[in-house]
C-alpha cells in the first residue's frame, strides 16, 4: 500500500497536535470517567447513558488514531526559493476580468475557503506554486482553463 505524505504548514501541524492532546488529556479521561458512572447506574442493555458513552468513546479513540496517523505520515512545508509561491505564501492574484484575490497556499487538510486557505492541490494552488510575483500563469479547471497574474507573494 502506498503511503501518502500529506503536506501541513507549521501551524497546521500545531494545530493538530493540540487538537490531540486535548482529546488524549481531557476528552478521553472524561469519557472513561461518563462510561464508569453510566456502568455503576445497573442493567446496561437499557441504560441510554452506557450506550451513549460508548458511542463517544468510539469516536474520540477513532479520531485520536486518525490524527496520530496524520501527524507521523505528514511533512511540513519548507518556504521555496526567495519569492516563490510554496505551500504556506499568501498570494494574491489578478483574474482576466480585474478582480483580486488574496489566498494563504495550505495542505489539502487545513483548505478552508472562507478563510481563504486554498489547498496546494486545488487548480490555482496547483497554478501558482513555484512562480513568482509578476508572473502570468494558467488556472486549468474543470470548467475550463483561465489565466491570472501573480500580484504579490508573502
Amino acid at each position: 500500500m502506498k503511503q501518502q505524505s500529506i503536506v501541513l504548514t507549521a501551524q497546521g501541524y500545531l494545530e493538530l497536535e493540540e487538537e490531540l492532546n486535548e482529546l488524549k488529556n481531557v476528552v478521553r479521561p472524561r469519557v472513561i470517567k461518563d462510561l464508569k458512572d453510566a456502568r455503576a447506574q445497573g442493567d446496561l442493555s437499557e441504560n441510554a447513558d452506557y450506550d451513549s458513552a460508548r458511542d463517544e468513546q468510539a469516536q474520540v479513540e477513532a479520531r485520536i488514531k486518525e490524527l496520530e496517523y496524520k501527524l507521523e505520515h505528514s511533512t511540513i512545508a519548507e518556504k521555496s526559493e526567495k519569492g516563490a509561491v510554496a505551500v504556506g505564501s499568501t498570494v494574491t492574484i489578478l483574474y482576466e476580468d480585474g478582480e483580486k484575490d488574496t489566498y494563504q497556499i495550505v495542505g489539502s487538510l487545513e483548505a478552508d475557503p472562507f478563510e481563504n486557505k486554498i489547498s496546494n492541490e486545488s487548480p490555482i494552488g496547483v497554478a501558482v506554486i513555484g512562480h513568482k510575483k509578476g508572473e502570468k500563469v494558467e488556472v486549468s479547471s474543470p470548467n475550463g482553463s483561465y489565466e491570472v497574474v501573480i500580484e504579490e507573494v508573502k
